[in-house]
């Protein structure tokens, strides 16, 4: 029972004769006013009435202490413009602590921009605009500084890990040159490439040693606000996916889950400690789940073997695409992971969604995050006839940026575009 600890002033005069079976049963304060007087009873071997009171009278000194709190923070007038006060500073530095994303709306869609103190996420899969996001970032975070230094000449550094393709500084230098919002700075207070620092590495060994002993040192000499890895799991992927399958596969896995958390809460310290955004690049994987048996499409051999079936009549009155995104996927169990896995995802939540994906490890990864942001694709196809058997020709993607979770925003999805000057959220009428 920790009683006491919530409510410090609550007489337990009145009920001492039921409060050590209910420590003996390990009861807490929020079991006694979220689950049933019955089944607390039950598992404390105590009366229900008894608990019956005893819920009561949390609830009411509950709200007692509320309005308690209440009317001495009304009556004190210094005391409320004083935090009126603090909290004008808080969302000052709030603002200052946000890496934009260049892009007003954006911007506003993200609360602000990418946070930071903690650790964020971009997932989605190739060519989705992972990099192009990131890239846009390494320049944004040298003028949050820029703007609110009195010298001028202190904007914050950016540091690149690599493990796939090096840092494209051409595509880098093309963002700086065309960006109004750059172009338009005093060269004083115009990012560089300059304080744009890169490594590449090549394995997961290199990886945790460069992280632990040579990236705290980079911070603290280059005035560094954001790091960016990109891409996380590609180092992970070739050390633990030549398991195979068996026990050696099954101890592969636990290792990497207990490397994962190690490596999340060390960047997550890491952002916290030195008050920059580590911001991670993730890949995605193709997701597949169980069939249910009564909805299960037949093979062609089936249908040429057994024509009188019952699943060969039912097939033509119902669309096969409605199937295989919706009833295939479908999991009555709650508490399973493919049902809960499209709420921390980014994928499974909209019916609409085909081609279904998951981001790379696994659930253990995910707890370590503070943020996921998807960025999701889908193709536009040329609008013309075509005969049978031809393939459609491809003429662009339709792109959309959807928070996933966040601690600083809410969820969201908005449409954006890749551009000469990084990234932005596609307007009627811009004649760029």
């Amino acid at each position: 029972m920790n009683t006491l600890t919530v409510l410090p002033e609550f007489d337990i005069s009145n009920h001492t004769h039921i409060l050590p079976s209910l420590e003996r049963a390990q009861i807490s304060t929020a079991d006694l006013l979220t689950l049933d007087a019955l089944d607390v009873a039950k598992r404390a071997h105590v009366p229900p009435g008894e608990v019956k009171k005893l819920a009561d009278a949390l609830i009411d000194a509950l709200h007692a202490d509320t309005v308690s709190s209440s009317a001495s923070s009304r009556d004190n007038g210094e005391q409320n413009s004083s935090q009126s006060e603090n909290s004008r500073n808080l969302s000052s530095i709030r603002q200052r602590a946000m890496i934009s994303t260049l892009d007003d709306d954006l911007d506003t869609v993200l609360g602000g921009g990418i946070a930071r103190g903690h650790l964020t996420e971009i997932v989605g899969e190739s060519a989705a605009g992972k990099t192009q996001f990131l890239l846009t970032l390494l320049l944004a975070v040298q003028i949050s500084n820029a703007r609110t230094d009195t010298k001028g000449d202190h904007g914050t550094a950016a540091l690149y890990i690599s493990t796939e393709a090096p840092l494209q500084t051409t595509r880098l230098a093309q963002i700086l040159k065309t960006h109004p919002k750059l172009v338009e700075l005093p060269p004083i207070a115009r990012p560089s490439l300059s304080k744009v620092h890169s490594t590449h590495i090549h394995d997961l060994e290199a990886q945790e040693h460069i992280l632990r002993y040579q990236v705290p040192v980079a911070i603290e000499k280059h005035n560094v606000g954001l790091l960016v890895i990109d891409s996380v799991a590609a180092n992970y992927r070739a050390e633990f996916d030549k398991g195979g399958p068996g026990r050696k596969g099954s101890e592969a896995l636990a290792k990497r889950s207990a490397q994962l958390a190690k490596t999340g809460s060390f960047l997550r310290s890491l952002a916290h400690k030195h008050n920059i955004a580590v911001v991670v690049a993730n890949q995605v994987a193709d997701r597949f789940t169980s069939i249910e048996p009564g909805l299960a499409v037949p093979s062609q051999s089936t249908q040429s073997t057994r024509p009188g079936t019952p699943l060969q009549r039912i097939a033509p009155t119902q669309d096969r695409a409605h199937l295989t995104s919706v009833g295939l996927l479908s999991n009555d169990d709650p508490l399973a992971l493919d049902h809960q896995q499209r709420f921390f995802t980014g994928w499974g939540d909209d019916p609409s969604m085909n081609s279904l994906k998951t981001p790379s490890l696994g659930l253990t990864w995910t707890n370590q995050l503070s943020a996921r942001i998807a960025l999701l694709k889908d193709p536009i196809y040329e609008n013309k006839a075509y005969a049978p058997g031809d393939e459609r020709n491809l003429i662009g993607w339709n792109r959309a940026l959807k928070i996933v979770f966040g601690a600083w925003c809410g969820e969201s999805n908005t449409k954006f575009e890749i551009w000469e000057g990084g990234i932005r959220m596609p307007s009627t009428g811009d004649g760029e």
